[in-house]
């Protein structure tokens, strides 16, 4: 079997390369997964929050066992995972997406040598 010499991305093993000067100084920009994540957080934790009274409700009845203190403690804590799981599992969701932005939209890479901008598609 012969090896190959790029990624199952397109872009080379060793990285990516200016297609204009042919460095390999390429600072990777990633806007589109920064803002990916942060759209998905925020978009999360409002899902979350929406589940939030399905949380609570599950943490009070846990809580129950302990009293009134168990059922207040429970509660919250139920909430507070809510929109935990709710944030972390958007955050997650909005940078693959910006991942994919990032890759197949946007110039991605900057070349530290020239400041030639380019995509993992003109490689």
């Amino acid at each position: 079997m012969s090896e190959s010499n790029t990624s199952l991305s397109g872009i080379p093993a060793s990285g990516p390369v200016c297609p204009c000067c042919h460095s390999s100084r390429i600072r990777f920009k990633n806007y589109g997964k920064k803002t990916g994540g942060t759209v998905g957080a925020v978009a999360g934790v409002a899902a979350g929050t929406a589940s939030l009274i399905g949380g609570a409700e599950v943490g009070a009845s846990i809580g129950a066992a302990g009293g009134p203190l168990g059922i207040a403690l429970g509660t919250l804590a139920g909430a507070l995972i809510g929109g935990l799981i709710g944030g972390a599992t958007g955050c997650s969701v909005g940078v693959k997406l910006g991942q994919v932005v990032d890759d197949r939209i946007l110039d991605n890479y900057e070349c530290q040598d020239c400041g030639y901008h380019f995509s993992s598609q003109t490689q």
